[in-house]
């Protein structure tokens, strides 16, 4: 992307190229962030779009710090979550992973994805709101650690061990359900 200080001002005047090269450099890394954080594909595109209408919104008040553009998105979408999980009342939801297997599949196949995708669900699940924030920021997002820990607001050493400490359960968690 071009200079980002140059970029953001544009976006801030309201150019609509530029929010639109913004929208399609970053809008799958934002969907996929969210939708694992929630793990609602429908919800995941909703909270996604507000995403962005709240970046319209807040864009003429964002003060260029030298911090990229996508950590300033990626902090907008986790507040975006955490106020959907804070109002999420108790409704039928189709489950993520439910959109993962195409219909034509095998059918053994879709049963083995399901729990694979249940197994890692799960798993994820018992990680720390820490850990579970830098799995989704790095692996969904596609974020670097750098930009990871601008979003989060933590040192570089702090998101690299909270990824570390989140892989490392993960893999002892997966490793004890299939020695069952």
């Amino acid at each position: 992307m071009q200079d980002e200080e140059s970029f953001i001002r544009r976006v801030k005047q309201h150019d609509q190229e530029a929010f639109a090269r913004l929208y399609e450099e970053y809008f799958d890394k934002i969907y996929r962030y969210v939708a694992i954080r929630i793990g609602d594909k429908m919800e995941a595109e909703d909270i996604t779009q507000q995403v962005f209408l709240n970046a319209i919104k807040a864009a003429p008040s964002f003060k260029w710090r030298g911090i990229p553009v996508s950590a300033w998105l990626f902090r907008i979408a986790h507040n975006q979550v955490v106020d959907y999980l804070r109002r999420k009342t108790r409704r039928a939801t189709v489950p993520l992973g439910e959109h993962l297997v195409a219909s034509g599949d095998d059918p053994q196949l879709i049963a083995e994805r399901r729990l694979d995708i249940e197994r890692l669900s799960s798993a994820t699940r018992n990680l720390t709101p820490a850990q579970q924030e830098v799995i989704a920021l790095r692996f969904a997002g596609e974020l670097p650690i750098a930009q990871v820990a601008k979003t989060m607001g933590k040192s570089e050493g702090a998101v690299k061990a909270l990824q570390h400490s989140a892989i490392v359960a993960l893999r002892k968690a997966l490793s004890v359900v299939q020695d069952k």
